[in-house]
């Protein structure tokens, strides 16, 4: 894994040289990870690594961490600080031993916290926010990853079969939701992507509601957003079915829905830019009789984050690229009725693109 992260970490530093950065500094999450293959706590002791334009690295490290930190990075010029004495110091060595120049940061990560210090002893005028040239790093899949993904989206529709086999008019949301959990990791998941959303009848409208005591009645929509997480990758999946029967309004709803999951699974490909498959796979909501029910955009990327680059939405005019892993989620909301998401995780290859997810997208009754 070394030589990979230090690959990794070369293909940073081509991305920190063309945005005319003189390094990145990265806090403990997904892209700290994907550098250097340790896990840390984002907490209230600032953790930072920076990567330089010749791809070197150093670190400001609390004292509490330096035996994890040293067993990878014996060499690597480090400033420990102890709890006692505040990282003021440690941040002042820093930035003496750092050259001059910019340092981008992950606006969308990085604390304020943390960014105040660094610009107190690295200059206010240095620290800058490192936008999509940062964003870029994680953009395409390496094989492992997919491979990863894919393991977390195998465990995660094989809890959705086995939770819906169980499912019946009467069971709370959270009821359901415990049962998906506990499928998830008797298949093998580390972890969840995020806090599985199972949520019933009117409920379904609110595309981040949290499953509580609401109980499930015949003829209420039962939608499901949830995702394993396997060796740090996450499977984002989103299906929505109909308890008992489902009547033909509702019925209509989600057929809207499932033809511009399937337009925007038709479409994408490399050379397509996020813009063009937002605009194509929402087209077919906005020229329906639902046009109204429309909330959110068409997706996002998905790997270490949940929610990555890049966000398929209007005016991200960036090309897709192989190798970039998105989800398509079109998604039609009436408050107080019917909430209808679809949603895939799809890689874009050479030729198109491949849904990694394949649980049945035809409309379902369960629960009889």
């Amino acid at each position: 894994m070394s030589g990979a992260l230090a690959a990794r970490r070369d293909r940073l530093a081509g991305l920190v040289r063309e945005a005319g950065l003189y390094a990145a500094a990265f806090v403990p999450g997904a892209s700290f990870y994907y550098l250097t293959g340790l896990h840390f706590h984002l907490m209230e002791r600032p953790t930072i690594v920076f990567v330089t334009a010749s791809a070197d690295v150093m670190a400001i490290m609390p004292e509490l961490e330096r035996e994890k930190w040293r067993e990878t990075f014996a060499d690597a010029p480090t400033f420990f600080w102890q709890d006692a004495d505040g990282f003021d110091a440690a941040f002042a060595a820093a930035a003496g031993e750092l050259g001059d120049g910019l340092i981008g940061v992950e606006g969308g990560r990085m604390r304020v916290f943390e960014a105040e210090a660094l610009r107190k002893h690295f200059g206010t005028e240095r620290v800058v926010d490192g936008g999509t040239s940062l964003a870029d790093l994680r953009i395409c899949k390496e094989p492992a990853e997919v491979e990863a993904t894919e393991r977390a989206i195998a465990i995660s529709e094989a809890a959705l079969g086995e939770t819906l086999e169980q499912v019946r008019a009467g069971m709370s949301e959270r009821e359901i939701a415990n049962i998906l959990k506990m499928r998830m990791l008797a298949g093998g998941a580390d972890g969840f992507a995020f806090e599985p959303l199972v949520l019933a009848g009117g409920k379904s409208a609110n595309p981040h509601g949290v499953p509580d005591g609401t109980r499930l009645a015949a003829g209420d929509p039962l939608l499901f957003d949830f995702g394993a997480a396997f060796d740090g990758y996450n499977a984002d999946i989103t299906r929505t079915f109909f308890c008992e029967h489902v009547s033909d309004e509702h019925a209509r709803v989600y057929e809207t829905v499932l033809a511009a999951n399937e337009k925007g699974r038709q479409v994408a490909g490399p050379g397509l830019s996020a813009h063009e498959l937002d605009t194509r796979t929402t087209q077919v909501l906005s020229t329906s009789a639902f046009a109204d029910m429309i909330v959110h955009k068409t997706g996002h990327g998905l790997g270490l984050d949940v929610h990555e680059a890049p966000h398929v939405m209007v005016g991200n005019h960036q090309r897709l690229e192989p190798g970039m892993l998105l989800t398509i989620e079109p998604g039609l909301y009436r408050a107080g009725d019917i909430g209808v998401r679809i949603e895939d995780d799809v890689l874009i290859e050479a030729d198109g693109a491949r849904s990694l997810t394949g649980f049945e997208r035809a409309l379902t009754v369960v629960g009889g």
